[in-house]
């Protein structure tokens, strides 16, 4: 793909690979010199028509002048755009600021054979983010009448555009700041292209196996054998140079020699051969290829690595499942597609799969069959090079077989839009997402993406906020997945306790109340010792009734085996009477030796494989505790579905974009002094003035080193005052000495000083500052960070102990909507004491929540700022009050999501 050297300021951080409204990738850059030849050969493709609607007159060539004038940009008044295939170019999108103004004329050209593949859309979203980083506010275009199509493109971009008739011409006008509409049909268009790109590769039509082998042994072997008895409805053939039959049928030398389209390739080849097997692929017009081949994490002269991998299958428009991948799965019988190394297709069932890993991919798909939990599809990436989780849950908020969603991640690359995709996604289809504890911290080998330096817990708050439902392993993934699986969802957290024993209830109550739920309901008692019919009418009998109970939202089971050591078949009573109850019920199984137990009781499994019909079925545990805590998990998803997302939250006075403006040009103007990532801190001046864009403010304070001057600045302040330590730790710790309150005298100002003085000399802390009074309040810890990974992060706590010592921190990745922000005010154990503690009033939460939001948007809004503390921050009944505030900015990579579509880039 063309990849040009950065020259004469060229922003490289403009290029971005895209997806195209059909599924296709496609590579969009900045225009160059170097695209003249590129440029003359796309207008030569035009017709007359096209060539009429773009320039208002008929040109059968481009001038020398006029290639001059449309390559050689500058990339601040003038930008242009250019999306490539096959590195030629399809689509170009220009604007040209209007000398002297914040106004740039904008139009485009889209290649004949091209249209109607979003083109248009994606170069106005790129020119737009590029012309609001040159400080241009609005766009205009003149657009002849019959030129539909484009006006389409813009009426349909979400802006508030102004038309206007004139000459014969419409004359458009808008601004380019986002607004949500123009997100909305950003994330919309994002979400269809996506979701069609994965559809694509899992429902492929004719499928080719490049590497197919009669080696027993081999994946090439296998793959094709998998496909094979896997009952493929479409078509699949053998890609083998070297044989002229594999699996009993014909094979073919090359896809030349083929001959038939190919929508995916499944390539098993030697790491040697992979670069010209990718570019063959391309140059067919193979839709996406899924690569087992693996050892591409590093450069090697034996072949191609991942990063050129990509590069390559991009240049041709085709996504890349893998390296490294296990296969994909899709269970619906119009496909029938196992190109996996699972020997056997799965049960067909309504959950989908995701995994990052090879070996957890495969241990997910064994475990499946294991519990006979039935998918819908199921694809193993490997190393992720391309197709992410984002994709793939693009594609299952489409598919309606798909009714919950296991996401096993090692990586991100984009958690921002994880964030954004997976809360949309768990309105309606539960996520459940295992991961490490370290992800983010430390890549596996052949993950290449940025590390986080956000404080621990930072990850699991953003995920926790996107409504997914967090795991710790992969065993733990399968739990949560069963009971999605089969049951029908609670209504809250009431438990009701089921057992053959008392001691079995108790650990099945203990666990509840570990887990967040309620054992309202506890029957130990179930007598199952008579005959067979006698247990299973006493069993069925007491289900009914807990699961009938108006104070049960849930019931969890657990039996033994009778002294005989004998269990009878009674899971068929408890599915047939959960199913009747329509609460979900979960089961476990304790002192089993019988290897027949189920996992996951479906009734006849024979008859469910031989039909391939989903069944609703029962999921049953060898724990009690671990069938409470995978069905406390499922309680907790619910609950936050229930409560909603919340509603946006925008404090008086930053309605308007032009605080964001302000603040940036200040921001800027700053940033002249500093290089690279360097730090540079604000003066307390600085801070002031950018606080104050944000209707926030710093309780004023003044720096002394004589007595007679802490006295002049207490005179300017006015009585009564602060003394506080100017040390970062100490200024906000009552407790330690830092800080002396009520100072009503120059007398009593002085002996303080000395006092505080004496005091923090133990601490190597002289300096002191005198500050203004405020009214006696709780102090919190606010902390706002540009993460490499996350971009913002903010992070609150109660001053003191709580975040110094015990890390009793709350984190949210802003934007945040109001359900957000109490959440994260909330979660600190600490926070108690903001509600009113020991005979101490409470505080002004809707003013709490107003300055946090204040901060949020803030940081949301200027990546340029690495660093806003707030230490501490002062609620009281009255409000709040910013005693100190350290801001530190510097220059910043570009964020993971933005206005404008683009798919991860190496």
């Amino acid at each position: 793909m063309a990849r040009l050297t950065p020259s004469r300021g060229y922003p490289a951080h403009w290029e971005a690979d895209v997806v195209l409204r059909d599924g296709a990738a496609a590579h969009l850059r900045p225009i160059s010199i170097e695209d003249a030849d590129r440029l003359q050969r796309m207008h030569a493709g035009q017709s007359e028509s096209s060539i009429y609607l773009r320039y208002f007159t008929y040109k059968s060539a481009l001038t020398e002048k006029e290639l001059q004038r449309f390559t050689d940009v500058d990339y601040v008044d003038r930008v242009a755009f250019v999306i490539l295939l096959d590195e030629e170019i399809i689509g170009v999108g220009r604007f040209d600021r209007l000398e002297g103004t914040a106004e740039a004329e904008v139009a485009f050209n889209i290649s004949d054979a091209h249209q109607g593949r979003g083109l248009g859309s994606i170069l106005l979203e790129h020119l737009a983010a590029a012309g609001r980083e040159r400080g241009i506010e609005r766009f205009s275009a003149e657009v002849l009448p019959e030129n539909r199509k484009m006006l389409v493109v813009f009426s349909e971009a979400g802006y508030e555009v102004q038309r206007r008739f004139e000459d014969g011409v419409v004359l458009l006008e808008f601004p380019i700041d986002p607004t949500d509409r123009s997100r909305e049909v950003m994330e919309s268009r994002e979400h269809r292209a996506e979701a069609r790109s994965v559809g694509e590769l899992v429902a492929p039509e004719h499928v080719a196996v490049i590497g197919a082998s009669r080696e027993f042994g081999s994946v090439g072997y296998h793959v094709l054998q998998n496909i094979v008895e896997g009952h493929f409805t479409g078509g699949v053939r053998s890609i083998n140079p070297e044989a002229f039959e594999v699996g009993g049928a014909e094979a073919f030398g090359s896809l030349e020699e083929l001959g038939e389209d190919v929508d995916l390739a499944v390539v098993a080849v030697p790491r040697a051969e992979l670069e010209s097997v990718v570019a063959d692929c391309g140059r067919h017009g193979v839709r996406g290829i899924l690569v087992f081949s693996d050892g591409l994490e590093s450069a090697s002269e034996e072949g191609i690595d991942q990063r050129g991998l990509v590069r390559l299958a991009r240049r041709y428009g085709m996504r890349v499942i893998g390296p490294a991948s296990v296969g994909l799965l899709n269970t619906a019988p119009e496909v029938s597609l196992n190109a996996s190394l699972s020997p056997k297709m799965p049960l067909r069932g309504r959950v989908g799969l995701f995994s990052q890993s090879a070996s957890i991919g495969v241990s997910l798909v064994a475990a499946a069959h294991r519990r006979s939990m039935g998918l819908s599809s199921a694809l193993s990436v490997g190393n992720r090079a391309d197709l992410s989780g984002n994709d793939a849950m693009q594609y299952f908020e489409d598919d309606e077989a798909t009714a919950a969603v296991g996401v096993y991640l090692e990586s991100f690359g984009n958690p921002r839009k994880f964030s954004r995709i997976a809360r949309r996604l768990s309105r309606s289809t539960p996520v459940v997402v295992a991961k490490s504890d370290v992800m983010g911290r430390r890549l596996p080998p052949g993950h290449e993406v940025r590390t986080t330096r956000a404080p621990q817990g930072a990850v699991d708050s953003m995920l926790e906020h996107s409504g997914v439902i967090q795991v710790d392993n992969h065993d733990a993934l399968m739990d949560v997945l069963q009971i999605l699986a089969t049951q029908p969802l609670p209504e809250g957290h009431r438990l009701g306790v089921l057992a053959n024993a008392p001691s079995l209830a108790r650990v099945l109550a203990d666990a509840a109340d570990s887990h967040g739920m309620r054992a309202t309901r506890i029957d130990g008692d179930l007598d199952l010792e008579g005959t067979r019919r006698e247990a299973t009418a006493a069993l069925e009998k007491a289900l009914a009734e807990v699961a009938a109970a108006e104070d049960v939202d849930a019931v969890a089971v657990c039996l033994q085996p009778s002294i005989t050591g004998d269990m009878p078949e009674w899971m068929p009573t408890l599915a047939q009477v959960a199913r009747a109850g329509g609460k979900p019920v979960v089961v476990s199984l304790i002192g089993v030796l019988d290897p027949r137990a189920p996992l996951n009781y479906i009734g006849d499994a024979a008859a469910v494989e031989q039909t391939g019909e989903p069944q609703p079925g029962i999921p049953v545990f060898s724990s009690p505790a671990r069938s409470v805590e995978a069905l406390s998990a499922v309680v907790r998803y619910q609950r936050w579905r229930q409560g909603g997302v919340g509603e946006p939250f925008i404090p008086a006075g930053l309605e308007a974009s032009a605080v964001q403006k302000q603040a940036d040009e200040l921001l800027d103007r700053w940033l002249t002094a500093t290089s690279g990532t360097q730090l540079q801190r604000l003066t307390a001046e600085q801070s002031s003035q950018l606080l104050e864009l944000y209707g926030m403010s710093v309780l004023p304070s003044v720096g002394f080193e004589t007595e007679d001057e802490a006295v002049d600045a207490a005179q300017t302040l006015g009585y009564p005052v602060a003394l506080k330590a100017r040390n970062d730790y100490l200024r906000h710790r009552l407790d330690l000495g830092g800080v002396r309150l009520s100072i009503t005298d120059e007398q009593m100002l002085r002996r303080a000083v000395q006092d505080m003085r004496a005091d923090l000399a133990r601490y190597g802390a002289s300096g002191l500052e005198v500050q203004a009074m405020a009214p006696p309040g709780q102090g919190c810890m606010v902390r706002a960070i540009e993460d490499p990974l996350m971009g913002p992060v903010l992070s609150f706590g109660i001053s003191g102990d709580a975040v110094d010592l015990l890390d009793d921190w709350a984190h949210a990745v802003p934007p945040m909507t109001d359900k957000d922000l109490r959440r994260l005010i909330r979660r600190p154990r600490a926070a108690v004491k903001l509600q009113g503690h020991q005979g101490i009033p409470g505080v002004d939460m809707d003013a709490l929540e107003d300055t946090l939001q204040r901060i949020a948007m803030l940081k949301d809004n200027h990546p340029q700022v690495a660093l806003l503390e707030v230490a501490p921050l002062l609620a009281s009944a009255e409000g709040t009050n910013m005693l100190h505030v350290r801001i530190e900015i510097a220059d910043y990579e570009q964020r993971t999501d933005s206005a404008r579509r683009a798919l991860f880039q190496y």
